[in-house]
């Protein structure tokens, strides 16, 4: 794998390198204006990443929903916060290598006075199956480790379960598709993959477990 560049940081590094500055931006989530924590060396630092609010208002306000549910490659936690605050009764998952923007999910889940728990891949329980999975995929860290990251979680879903997935178009998100169309039955039996939003040049791909 060629190395990171300075601005992919997040997608590579457990610790990263660059200072650890904290500031304040306003962003609103789960239609409410809210002010949030980030800091360099984490994915879209300076605002709301345009994959991410192509995929925020696909979260339902599910007040009675349980179970379980993942954001995965969370950053400092947008869609994870969203997902507390329309969710209430699931059990929300933030996962990320990236320690520090666990860190910030911990801060901002605690500023909004929600529940969330955010951890590293290898610290979520072995039998924690997920009723959705909404993610933000880190393209950029090439194929071979985009589809080992899903190939890892996407397998977790309960069944009747769904999994998100937001991918810019001109980043291969027809290529994406048609992988998880080959690839996924066979490890997910009854997997099916389909486009269910196109908007601003982002595809929201969504796979069923049936």
């Amino acid at each position: 794998m060629a190395s990171a560049r300075a601005d992919d940081e997040h997608y590579f590094t457990a610790r990263p390198a660059s200072p650890d500055e904290r500031r304040e931006i306003g962003v609103e989530l789960a239609g409410r204006p809210v002010v949030v924590e980030t800091a360099r060396g984490v994915f879209s630092a300076e605002r709301l990443d345009p994959g991410t609010s192509v995929l925020l208002p696909l979260v339902p306000d599910e007040p009675a929903a349980g179970g379980d549910v993942l954001d995965l490659g969370c950053g400092w936690g947008p869609v994870a916060l969203t997902l507390a605050l329309r969710q209430p009764r699931r059990r929300v998952w933030a996962v990320d290598v990236n320690e520090r923007a666990l860190d910030l999910v911990r801060r901002n889940a605690q500023r909004l006075g929600v529940p969330v728990r955010a951890e590293l891949p290898d610290a979520v329980p072995a039998d924690v199956v997920f009723e959705r999975v909404w993610s933000n995929p880190p393209i950029r860290v090439g194929k071979e480790a985009l589809h080992e990251l899903l190939l890892r979680w996407l397998p977790r879903l309960a069944p009747g379960g769904e999994a998100h997935l937001v991918v810019q178009r001109n980043l291969g998100a027809d290529s994406l598709h048609r992988w998880l169309d080959e690839r996924l039955p066979a490890v997910l039996p009854g997997a099916s993959t389909e486009r269910t939003a196109s908007v601003k040049g982002f595809r929201v791909l969504t796979v069923r477990r049936g």
